[in-house]
């Protein structure tokens, strides 16, 4: 009934749900349990008014459990077709059968209702969880870059006269590596924000990869100059309908991620194919690799490694997973058996081959 009542029905279908299911359950006993005696029939339709308690409200459930007494009285306890019961203990019989639905039925809401309050204190305790494991990050994450900035500013403004050009530049440098790194932080809010409260909406265009990926990579000149991005992108890649902003923030984050965990000095390859109309990115990198005991839910929001190298807020790839999933696509993480990890999208999408047309 679980899978049949996805959306609960209106307090009319419940009614007419319960009670269609009582006379068909009286109608398998009656035909198919006349040996068994009519305290087996008591029972199953006992449980059958159980079965609809866990399910409907209060009022239906009542009524079916009215009815069953009624349908077992008339058809099953002797003299039977009749509501008039011969014998003194199957009157008493009737009378707690009636009793035990009922208190039956009221106990099963009880519980239904206790189990929802005690998930609804358990969601608010496990959102209060998620709200201050954000809050603790942000108070590092946030207040790191804005530190940089504040300090290279005051040095730039306050000893302008005495910095070498050298020195102005590396404070610009590093407002640069800082203000991007704001930026991301802002960014992977915002989307979070727009995946939670499924605002998110997917604007697809013809998307050249080649562009995309470069476009990406682009962005990291300041805080990857430790690692060598090697790009490795079949020939004859079609154009993919694709939301391209979506796509951009998802290869951001995975690379970000290569870069902080793995040594400097390392490569981080990202490769592109097209493989059954389907759009399929690897980003790898040369690290240590995850656990395997972490790679089901590095996904899940705010979650961090444990004794992470690095910090971060833990959205990351959570957005990834997300904004993936949007274009009805997947993303998987795998350990590399000789080191490192890798993190493969597939997307199905439409594809066109118009830009191949182009070269020739």
């Amino acid at each position: 009934m679980g899978l049949i009542f996805k959306n609960k029905p209106g307090i009319i279908r419940q009614h007419f749900y319960g009670a269609t299911l009582i006379v068909l359950v009286s109608l398998v006993c009656y035909f198919l349990l006349q040996d068994s005696g009519y305290h087996t029939a008591a029972l199953i339709l006992m449980v059958t008014v159980s079965l609809i308690a866990m399910f409907f409200d209060v009022l239906p459930v009542l009524t079916a459990a009215v009815l069953s007494a009624l349908i077992w009285n008339y058809f099953f306890i002797p003299p039977r077709f009749t509501f008039h019961i011969g014998k003194s203990e199957d009157i008493l019989m009737f009378l707690m059968y009636f009793v035990i639905a009922l208190i039956n039925t009221v106990l099963t809401i009880k519980i239904r209702q206790f189990d929802k309050r005690v998930q609804k204190k358990e969601g608010e305790e496990n959102l209060l969880k998620l709200y201050n494991t954000l809050l603790n990050s942000l108070s590092h994450e946030l207040r790191t870059p804005i530190s940089a900035i504040i300090g290279a500013t005051d040095n730039l403004q306050n000893n302008m006269t005495q910095l070498s050009v050298q020195n102005k530049d590396e404070l610009i440098s590093e407002i640069s590596v800082a203000s991007l790194r704001l930026n991301r932080h802002v960014e992977n809010l915002l989307n979070m924000s727009r995946l939670e409260s499924g605002t998110l909406k997917i604007k697809t265009d013809w998307c050249d990869i080649n562009e995309l990926i470069y476009v990406v990579i682009s962005q990291f000149k300041e805080t990857a100059s430790e690692h060598k991005i090697e790009v490795s992108i079949a020939e004859a890649l079609p154009f993919f309908s694709l939301d391209f902003g979506l796509m951009e923030q998802v290869l951001l984050n995975l690379i970000h991620n290569a870069i902080n965990y793995s040594p400097k000095n390392t490569e981080i390859r990202v490769s592109a194919d097209c493989i059954n109309d389907h759009l399929v990115i690897w980003v790898e990198d040369q690290g240590i690799g995850f656990p395997e005991d972490e790679t089901d839910k590095v996904f899940d929001r705010f979650y961090r490694l444990n004794n992470p190298r690095t910090g971060g807020t833990g959205l990351g790839l959570s957005i990834v997973k997300g904004f993936v999933e949007a274009h009805n696509g997947k993303v998987f993480l795998e350990n590399i058996p000789a080191g490192g990890s890798r993190f493969t999208i597939d997307i199905p999408a439409k594809t066109s081959y118009i830009n191949n047309l182009k070269n020739e």
